[in-house]
């Protein structure tokens, strides 16, 4: 067996690998509910009235969706420039570390700027500390898989020691966890008396913000060239190390960003546990979106879905809630599958 690359593949067939990914999944998934003595028809029947069969809902599986998009769109820009960026998780909970320093009284200022500087102060720390990867990949040849894959266990390890330090909540009865973000850092809830917050718009904001970044500016042009060939790239002219130097800015920023609007618009303070895998999520949502931003954003939503709804599904069915992992990590498979059949063809000899 061999791959051969294809010709640039139309429309049709774009569309067509990533639905019968879908499908496969479905089939896949199916088979474990049979396993576990249930219908796979009710269920899943169950898993889309759970994520959005109300609008409790429906505006729990935005909220849920609102990290994933920023984690899955700094991972799309990462890999469009092949820097391979896995520690999207440390990226967040050093964009959380600066919400909790600032937004707990530090600066006394109104919520119209405080907000805006934390987050840019937030994205700041998110792309530094992905810069350290991308220098060591750009000068020394390190493998950025590994140093951003540490750097998550690093800044965990980092976290846990401030919370049992100087950002312990000393009114917390001994609980690692920081003080509560005051009023103006807090961003307003979209509809009253729901969780759903400021931090939705502004992820869509940056969804399309990236769009226009990949699709009509030079930068843009460049990390799709990096991505495709990087000594072409060079050869072309093309600093590749800036590019992704850039690149490296870039995501980190954006990932950073889910730590801000997790503390900022939902928990309202840093522990330990602020993210259950969302920087490993947003690589699943950027492989199932294809590495476009916009698509991003479907993609979170409908992995946030799958997690409400299979939440909701277990109290009913009796169907254990991991069903939920098993058919985020069954795509991601099925889709990787997908990609490479649409840019290549298996020859059998």
């Amino acid at each position: 067996m061999r791959l051969e690359p294809k010709p640039a593949p139309s429309l049709a067939t774009m569309l067509a690998y990533p639905i019968g990914a879908m499908a496969a999944t479905f089939v896949i998934s199916s088979l474990l509910v049979l396993a576990a003595g249930a219908s796979p028809f009710s269920v899943f029947g169950l898993v889309a009235k759970g994520a959005a069969g109300s609008q409790f809902a429906l505006l729990e599986t935005l909220t849920r969706a609102t990290p994933l998009i920023f984690t899955g769109l700094a991972v799309a820009v990462a890999f469009r420039a092949k820097l391979w960026n896995i520690g999207a998780e440390a990226q967040l909970y050093a964009g959380a570390i600066i919400t909790v320093v600032l937004g707990t009284g530090l600066l006394p200022l109104p919520a119209p700027i405080l907000i805006p500087l934390i987050m840019v102060v937030a994205m700041a720390a998110g792309a530094l500390v992905l810069l350290g990867p991308a220098i060591l990949k750009t000068r020394f040849g390190v493998d950025e898989v590994v140093t951003t894959l540490l750097f998550n266990f690093i800044m965990l390890l980092f976290v846990s020691m401030l919370l049992e330090g100087v950002l312990k909540d000393p009114m917390g009865m001994g609980w690692p966890q920081s003080q509560r973000v005051i009023a103006e850092a807090q961003l307003p809830r979209l509809i009253p008396r729901t969780r759903l917050h400021l931090g939705f718009l502004i992820a869509l904001v940056a969804a399309v913000a990236v769009w226009v970044i990949m699709k009509k500016t030079t930068l843009g042009y460049e990390m799709r060239a990096v991505g495709h060939n990087p000594e072409a790239a060079r050869f072309a002219g093309i600093p590749v190390n800036h590019v992704l130097m850039k690149t490296a800015l870039l995501s980190g920023g954006l990932a950073a960003l889910a730590g801000f609007s997790e503390v900022a618009g939902l928990k309202g303070n840093l522990t330990l546990d602020l993210s259950p895998g969302f920087g490993y999520t947003g690589i699943v949502v950027a492989m199932l979106a294809m590495l476009n931003p916009l698509g991003v954003v479907l993609a979170a939503i409908f992995v946030a879905g799958i997690f409400v709804g299979a939440d909701a599904m277990s109290r009913t069915a009796g169907v254990p809630s991991y069903i939920a992992q098993v058919m985020v990590a069954t795509s991601l498979l099925t889709m990787v599958v997908a990609i490479m059949l649409t840019r290549f063809r298996v020859r059998w000899r």
